[in-house]
């Protein structure tokens, strides 16, 4: 899985003008799901989401996570963040897992990282629309691979 963290004031989604879910302060996160992912690498991802020390606690240091400031995940489904690039113009996907597979992934992982926050998400597969307030920036990625 390759994540897109973003620490943010605010964040929502919308499909076809219509609003889906709304965010204040906490998280966007931009959730690529590769096809060798598994139960192991989602447990992963939510664990360390939900315990990032990225948002600032009384002496302006990072020291919070998203728990600790009662803050909220907007997870969203990006399957472009697999794209490979090294050859020509046009991007390849052939690293995104194939959307039966990444869209159960996806869910289970939504599912892991409820036990921590409370999350809503977008529409996967849908054409999305997403606004976000980026605080700080603060924006990080996050690859299983690397763990």
């Amino acid at each position: 899985m390759k994540i897109v963290i973003e620490r943010v004031k605010s964040a929502s989604v919308s499909v076809e003008g219509e609003k889906l879910s709304e965010i204040k302060q906490g998280l966007l996160l931009l959730v690529g799901v590769a096809p060798d992912d598994n139960n192991d690498d989602l447990r992963y991802a939510a664990r360390k989401i939900a315990n990032l020390r990225i948002f600032s606690d009384e002496k302006n240091l990072m020291n919070r996570n998203v728990k600790e400031v009662v803050g909220s995940i907007l997870s969203i489904s990006q399957f472009t963040l697999l794209a490979d690039t090294k050859k020509g113009n046009r991007p390849s996907f052939v690293n995104a897992a194939n959307p039966l597979m990444a869209e159960l992934l996806y869910h289970k992982f939504n599912q892991e990282l409820e036990h921590y926050v409370p999350v809503l998400t977008g529409k996967f597969g849908a054409d999305m629309q997403i606004a976000s307030v980026n605080d700080g920036p603060v924006t990080i990625i996050l690859d299983t691979k690397n763990h």
